[in-house]
């Protein structure tokens, strides 16, 4: 039975007032604080536009857990408007410490599955953080498979040997000839995109494990709905790419994130090399020019940031070369919405 002096409401991210939003960012930071203790809180202004600007196709649902004026859990399920992966709800719970192993978590589970049941999602998928012990605990408890385990990998650029990133660009320089550097900023440009689509979805070779997971495909619709909650939410996308300089095919890709509002560290996102063009060195140009670009023209970065499955050998061995150093560990689970359904005791049908 949930204690009384809480409250579980819907929140709704579009209409909250000011004072919902100030507890949902204050509740943020004290989860950063435990998850990542070397960053600056996260500004109201960030808080709010990263809830309001996300992008139609991820249909979300959060909830907030009140204690008087202050939210001490939270909750949200992530439902995927495609065509593809339709058995998958993908969900979070987190709780405050001296919150936890009251319930809590219980009843917002009680809420995702509802909406799991709802939208006839089989599985649900979440992910647990090596700094916070409880969510491993209470996923093994639910009966959650382990999907794949990775980690969050970081590169102090105080530490980065400037002279390694001009090395392999001047090694890529001989064993590449056939092939072109080039870059885009902002939205990508309409005369390329389908051909840009076909290069992202490289992504698709990525590890897996046990992952019960098909193929995401990106349609042009879902990629200007993408840059569109970027743009609201200040985030900038840089992409690196290579391609065939006679038949213009586009061979690799690496993209970085960063926003002003968080000016010191960058994110990195994808990297990925066709297969037919791979043992080239082009993975490597790929990441020491956007390395020397981000060194040149984003001067206050200090911390760089990636997420790599530990079974992706060959970018941990690009990443480690260049000194990313673990950082933390992750698993992402797998949940049966049946078993989810027995554990809290509700009906299937």
């Amino acid at each position: 039975m949930l204690n009384t002096a809480v409250k579980i409401k819907t929140f709704d991210r579009l209409k909250a007032s000011e004072s919902e939003y100030v507890a949902w960012n204050n509740f943020t930071n004290r989860i950063q604080a435990e998850q990542w203790p070397e960053d600056p809180p996260v500004k109201l202004e960030q808080t709010v536009r990263n809830l309001r600007f996300i992008p139609p196709f991820r249909d979300m649902t959060f909830w907030a857990v009140w204690s008087g004026d202050q939210i001490v859990a939270r909750a949200s399920i992530g439902i995927m408007r495609t065509e593809d992966n339709q058995h998958l709800a993908d969900f979070y719970i987190a709780v405050l410490p001296e919150m936890r192993c009251q319930g809590i978590a219980k009843h917002l589970l009680h809420e995702v599955a509802n909406i799991a049941r709802k939208e006839n999602r089989r599985l649900l998928q979440t992910h647990t953080d090596s700094a916070i012990s409880a969510g491993e605990i209470a996923i093994k408890r639910l009966g959650g498979r382990m999907g794949i385990a990775s980690h969050t990998n970081q590169l102090n650029v105080s530490e980065l040997d400037r002279n390694l990133i001009h090395s392999w660009q001047e090694r890529a320089k001989e064993r590449a000839q056939e092939f072109e550097l080039g870059f885009w900023e902002g939205p990508f440009p309409e005369e390329e995109l389908d051909a840009i689509i076909e290069l992202i979805e490289v992504m698709n070779t990525e590890p897996r494990e046990n992952l019960e997971m098909e193929d995401w495909h990106l349609t042009p619709e879902r990629v200007r709905q993408e840059e569109e909650s970027m743009a609201k939410r200040q985030t900038e996308r840089w992409m690196m790419y290579v391609r065939d300089r006679k038949t213009r095919e586009f061979a690799g890709f690496t993209e970085v994130y960063w926003n002003p509002m968080d000016p010191e560290k960058v994110q990195q996102g994808g990297t990925g090399v066709l297969p037919k063009y791979r043992n080239k060195g082009l993975g490597r140009w790929l990441k020491a020019a956007m390395l020397e670009k981000v060194l040149r023209e984003r001067p206050q970065v200090k911390r760089l940031r990636t997420g790599n499955a530990n079974s992706n050998g060959p970018m941990l061995k690009i990443n480690h070369e260049l000194g990313f150093k673990p950082y933390k560990s992750w698993i992402d689970w797998q949940v049966e919405l049946d078993k989810a359904l027995a554990y809290l005791g509700i009906n299937r049908k």
